[in-house]
């Protein structure tokens, strides 16, 4: 049952980041998420206040799931962060590669990933923009990726 109860609020959690991402980053907070759509050299960006915003809730729920036993806060905490790690991953190493790995990765889904939230970011202001989900990718960038990988193999024949 726990882990039934990681996996949906894992789940869950995508909904809720796409949710947040275009109604509260692209709306009330675009003040902190704004630097994230305008090239810039810097490391950090105000944007990665968000960490804090889903890590404080998991942490908290974890901590008060502990204290009661393990029960299922604990386990929705542990859900909140398996999401967070799968978003660090995902976002600020494989899409914008903010770290030097996997760079060379040539996986269709990764390429799929990465040309919905290109699009995403071709909108510069906060009131325009497709595709703000993170794990999810509508079905035409994967035919997109397919298409690519395929000429690919096509050329180097």
């Amino acid at each position: 049952m726990n882990a039934l109860i990681v996996i949906a609020t894992f789940v869950v959690m995508e909904f809720m980041a796409w949710a947040t991402h275009k109604f509260v980053m692209h709306g009330f907070m675009w003040f902190f998420h704004e630097d994230h759509h305008v090239p810039h050299k810097h490391f950090f960006e105000k944007n990665d206040v968000f960490f804090l915003i889903y890590a404080v809730p998991s942490w908290l729920l974890m901590m008060f799931g502990a204290m009661h036993g393990f029960d299922f806060k604990f386990y929705m905490g542990m859900g909140i962060l398996f999401y967070g790690i799968a978003y660090f991953l995902v976002h600020d190493v494989l899409i914008h590669q903010r770290f030097d790995w996997f760079k060379r990765t040539d996986n269709l889904y990764f390429r799929a990933i990465r040309k919905a939230h290109k699009v995403h970011h071709k909108h510069l202001g906060k009131a325009h923009g497709e595709c703000f989900g993170m794990l999810w990718v509508p079905l035409k960038y994967f035919k997109e990726a397919a298409q690519y990988k395929a000429n690919k193999a096509t050329k180097a024949a």
